[in-house]
């Protein structure tokens, strides 16, 4: 990946809530010059479009349903297609699962393309519960987010092996200061120390 940073790249962000992926991401997409998309952003620019698909989409969550794999696939399909995404994209949020994680493997190859790396901003859980609990937040009970955590490591797990098994996982021990976490990033995709610090100072 070392002409990552030149040419974009296709990535897909894991990484358990409190992990600080969101801010890295944000950073790194901003080096690589690719859109974020998260799942959120995926769904309500389906419904601002308002296509039929957008339609679709809205009319499942107004009921306050889940949107089903099948739909979601054709939101992910529809939003890499879009011209910001043809050198690349950041996808936070998407796949959760490895039936998603096969269909995204799917749509790619129909338009074909690949992944070229799945990071995984990897936190000790006892520290991520600390975290959170410093927010205050009302509902950031103890035992709330270790169930959080609970189930993101138990839909997670089996996409690290998947993506592992396919040499595109990069770990990243998310539990540094912000700014060596930011200049491991930027390693992975064949940027400079240096040029890293430079990158996070303009930010």
């Amino acid at each position: 990946m070392a002409d990552a940073a030149s040419q974009g790249a296709r990535v897909v962000l894991l990484g358990p809530p409190g992990a600080g992926k969101g801010t890295q991401g944000k950073v790194l997409c901003e080096r690589l010059g690719v859109p974020s998309i998260s799942t959120g952003d995926m769904l309500r620019e389906a419904v601002t479009e308002g296509s039929e698909l957008g339609n679709k989409v809205q009319g499942i969550m107004a009921s306050g349903a889940l949107v089903d794999d099948a739909t979601m696939a054709d939101v992910v399909r529809d939003r890499l297609a879009k011209p910001d995404a043809r050198r690349g994209f950041l996808l936070d949020g998407y796949p959760r699962t490895l039936p998603q994680a096969e269909t995204l493997a799917g749509i790619l190859r129909d338009a074909g393309q690949d992944l070229d790396a799945v990071l995984l901003v990897d936190v000790p859980e006892d520290e991520l519960v600390r975290r959170t609990l410093l927010r205050g937040r009302e509902d950031d009970q103890e035992t709330v987010i270790r169930e959080r955590l609970r189930v993101y490591r138990e839909k997670t797990a089996p996409l690290i092996g998947y993506y592992s098994e396919r040499g595109l996982l990069r770990e990243i021990d998310g539990n540094r200061p912000v700014e060596e976490v930011t200049a491991r990033m930027f390693d992975l995709f064949g940027v400079g120390a240096a040029e890293a610090a430079g990158a996070t100072e303009a930010d």
